[in-house]
């Protein structure tokens, strides 16, 4: 018995995830603090949300007075497409069966909505204790009719969606022009969908925890890594808790982090004087693929430098841009590579030799010698390394 408890905990799928609420807290006061009115008469809606266990509806509706909101609008996956999605789940608890709408027959194939628009219990405050809630018609995916007219309700769009949905959330969100403030993982933002939004300044990275540990509720039973278990726990989260290093905040609401430049260094200064061995020892190395030089790191970028530069993708949280403009991405599918290598030997950092294509979808650096400790690549008799995908930048140019 106890062997089928750990395998069925193994089958979970780890793509649910629960948003502590002080993130939320700290994010959507970062927009409050650019714009106080950002939440004034605007209707919110959170879906892919559960709102009976959800931070996102718990803190609009306690805050819903200090926001000036109009309404709150939250809806959930039905029970059934909950336990198809992650095999085990929350089971039925008091909450729902405490309620005169309680329905056993539609319990577990209908979703919920709860909305907040009045002080419903009479207690003088409109919050949590005044959402109502009702069955949805349908199961409760965003991508229905039913809660596309949520939606095309909405003002503004706030939750954390299933990361493997996050493609289709976003494009979501944008086919009906919706403003949104929403998690996903900083590896979003080269995704084809993605990417074009970013440097078309229509989406951008939010205001707060980016780049740093995020940690998560997750349901019981989920395969959460020890380790991850062990960093949210000295963050504060015992339990059934895991941690993300790569989360992030995307929204195209505006917010002060977003404005602020980067103080850096001239190159002759970060040649010199960079914390940076690598830039101290190998300077700035121009890829043989891209008309771009490597920058490795946010703070190494030289200000004086007018040409492009490839960026890891982390720079996006840092990215302002009146400083810099996004030029592209090293990805095959955007196609700005300069030239195509044809089939090389991969030379893995164990030494094992295989046939591979793997050049044409990276930038990639020429090396006189084969490095060690890394993998690399030959063509030719020319050895190369790839790097992770890089943002194309350039200093922006300030008209007078």
């Amino acid at each position: 018995m106890a062997n089928d408890s750990l395998q069925q905990a193994k089958r979970v799928k780890n793509d649910e995830f629960y948003t502590v609420y002080d993130y939320i807290q700290k994010e959507i006061n970062a927009y409050l603090e650019y714009d106080p009115d950002t939440f004034r008469d605007k209707v919110v809606l959170c879906p892919c949300d559960d709102p009976e266990w959800s931070n996102f509806t718990r803190f609009f509706a306690q805050n819903f007075e200090m926001l000036g909101l109009r309404k709150l609008i939250s809806t959930s996956y039905s029970m059934e497409v909950k336990k198809a999605k992650y095999e085990q789940y929350h089971q039925m608890t008091m909450f729902e069966t405490s309620f005169p709408q309680y329905d056993e027959s539609k319990a577990v194939t209908k979703g919920k909505i709860f909305t907040l628009t009045r002080d419903s219990n009479k207690s003088g405050v409109i919050d949590f204790d005044d959402l109502e809630w009702q069955y949805l018609e349908g199961d409760g995916d965003f991508r229905s009719d039913e809660v596309k007219r949520l939606r095309d309700e909405a003002d503004i769009i706030v939750t954390n969606p299933p990361f493997s949905l996050f493609r289709d959330f976003i494009n979501w969100v944008f086919e009906a022009n919706k403003h949104c403030i929403i998690i996903g993982t900083i590896d979003a933002a080269v995704y084809k969908e993605i990417f074009p939004l970013i440097k078309g300044n229509l989406l951008w990275i939010g205001a707060t925890n980016n780049g740093k540990d995020m940690v998560f509720e997750v349901p019981e039973g989920a395969d959460v890594d020890p380790k991850d278990r062990e960093k949210a726990a000295k963050l504060g989260y015992v339990g059934n808790y895991t941690r993300l290093g790569n989360a992030c905040w995307y929204t195209n609401i505006n917010h002060g982090r977003r404005h602020q430049p980067l103080n850096l260094m001239t190159m002759a200064d970060n040649l010199k004087f960079s914390k940076h061995r690598q830039i101290r020892e190998k300077g700035y190395q121009r890829y043989d693929n891209y008309d771009a030089i490597e920058v490795p790191f946010a703070d190494a970028i030289p200000v004086d430098y007018d040409g492009v530069m490839g960026v890891p993708i982390t720079f996006m949280d840092k990215y302002c841009p009146e400083q810099f403009e996004i030029i592209g991405i090293t990805k095959t599918w955007y196609g700005m590579a300069s030239k195509t290598y044809p089939q090389q030997t991969q030379i893995s950092k164990n030494g094992k030799q295989s046939v591979v294509t793997k050049l044409n979808d990276g930038p990639v650096i020429k090396v006189n010698e084969p490095p060690t400790g890394t993998t690399y690549y030959i063509v030719d008799g020319n050895y190369y390394i790839q790097l992770y995908a890089r943002i194309l930048i350039r200093k922006k140019v300030v008209s007078e």
